[in-house]
């Protein structure tokens, strides 16, 4: 590990840290600015602090390099995960599932079947935010005539989203936390199992036990949104068999990459069984997203469909060149070295060291209400300390994503619960007590880790 440009204070880097945490909540919360922008005036902040502390820019610039280094995975992974969702719509595979999976809606169960059914279409779509502006609002506008408590759709809903943000190899907040501590994609979702499938199996329980008598319902909604699938030519089917490459590959411990391309390769064989589009508009798709034909309106199922394409993945690639930047420059100055030197006497155990990487993804997202930036600030600073202690960093991985993906929502002023209140109509406050999963993740990562169950250690080096 190379030294810092510069030595400071622990003292002096607990004051820079608090001043930046300051700007990025100030700016996100009180301004509404993107993280984007936070992160570039706190990244200007540093360098006017680098070079009041003699530092050359080139230097600084040098550290930020090594940063973004450090996860250019993530940043070639984004561009391969905006082809594959293209891919996958437009070979059906998304809509297909989606068709089938409102089968699982029962009056019986409602709140169950909400939980289910959101599930799989964030499995499917690989982002929390698409599953609840969709199906979470379709099940908030069946909640009046299901006789349901909308408190409690609202938690079954973002729990199921918030599963499939979590677990799908399309996210980009699963890829994020992969790359962010050097782990292969397929590696870090199958070591989350220990603590997702838990999670979601208990909150399948509670919201079961919720159910009461809602048996009074009017299907009509979602008999809608599936004749408009159908409607779409995009329903067969064989065209789950991309998914079924997807999933054997994955199992087989395939590298990402590899297991992307084979998949979209499986899913243009499937596009051009039930459809012809032409080699210009196949690039169209890659680049920009699959898109309806024109003149085809299928309502919410349309904004379903369309999306995908590299273009879709350019935020979350920029926030993670920036946030790398960040990390390095951090590093580089000698910040987060003197945070955890500080601290090193503390972070002994497994138990100690994962308590206090989610206590960081936890606290910054109720400090700054950012889900981003409390893995990449997360996965940075404490990667250091996992590597000291002999410990996989898929053990880091999984931390960040238990106490900062799914923590979000749960927060009234971060950035998933201001969209969801919006988008939901139900206040943050409201559904957090039904929210089972988001607050089960962390649990049972915390319980692991103090029991150093499913806790591995890292591989032996190779020998030469």
């Amino acid at each position: 590990m190379k030294e810092s440009l510069i030595g400071i204070s622990t003292r002096e880097a607990v004051v820079v840290s608090l001043l930046i945490i300051a700007v990025m909540g100030v700016t996100m919360i009180g301004f509404g600015w993107v993280p984007h922008i936070s992160i570039t005036l706190v990244l200007c902040g540093l360098l006017g602090y680098g070079k009041f502390k003699g530092q050359s820019f080139m230097a600084m610039e040098g550290k930020m390099a090594e940063g973004v280094m450090s996860g250019i995975g993530a940043i070639y992974l984004f561009f391969f995960i905006g082809l594959l969702v293209s891919a996958l719509m437009m070979s059906g595979a998304i809509p297909t599932l989606m068709y089938y999976g409102f089968d699982l809606i029962s009056p019986q169960m409602f709140y169950l079947s909400a939980f289910i059914l959101s599930s799989v279409i964030g499995i499917a779509l690989g982002s929390g935010f698409t599953t609840c502006a969709t199906v979470g609002v379709a099940f908030l506008g069946m909640a009046e005539a299901f006789n349901a408590n909308p408190a409690i759709v609202a938690g079954a809903v973002v729990s199921g989203a918030l599963f499939g943000d979590k677990m799908s190899p399309l996210s980009d907040t699963t890829a994020i936390a992969a790359s962010i501590v050097g782990i292969d994609l397929f590696d870090h979702i199958r070591n989350m199992m220990f603590t997702t499938i838990p999670a979601w199996l208990l909150t399948a329980l509670f919201l079961w036990m919720l159910t009461g008598d809602v048996v009074h319902a009017d299907l009509g909604d979602v008999a809608v949104m599936q004749q408009q699938l159908v409607e779409s030519g995009l329903v067969h089917g064989y065209a789950l068999l991309p998914f079924a490459v997807l999933v054997v590959l994955a199992l087989r411990k395939i590298n990402a990459i590899y297991t992307i391309m084979a998949t979209i390769l499986t899913a243009l064989v499937v596009t051009y069984t039930h459809s012809s589009p032409g080699i210009k508009e196949l690039g169209g798709y890659f680049f920009s997203g699959y898109k309806l034909t024109e003149g085809v309106d299928l309502g919410s199922v349309g904004r379903l469909v369309t999306r995908g394409g590299m273009e879709s993945m350019f935020f979350s690639q920029t926030i993670v060149i920036l946030a790398l930047s960040l990390g390095g420059l951090l590093k580089g100055l000698g910040v987060l070295p003197a945070l955890l030197s500080g601290i090193a006497h503390l972070l002994t155990t497994v138990g100690r060291a994962t308590f206090t990487a989610a206590a960081t993804a936890f606290g910054i997202n109720f400090l700054i209400g950012e889900q981003y930036l409390s893995l990449l600030l997360t996965g940075n600073t404490l990667r250091p300390v996992y590597e000291r202690l002999g410990l996989h960093q898929r053990n880091l991985s999984r931390t960040v994503e238990d106490a900062g993906t799914v923590i979000n929502p749960l927060v009234p002023w971060g950035v998933y619960g201001v969209f969801l209140a919006g988008i939901l109509g139900v206040p943050v406050v409201d559904y957090v007590p039904y929210a089972f999963f988001c607050y089960l993740s962390l649990i049972l990562t915390l319980i692991y880790s103090f029991t150093g169950f499913t806790i591995s250690r890292a591989d032996p080096p190779a020998e030469s």
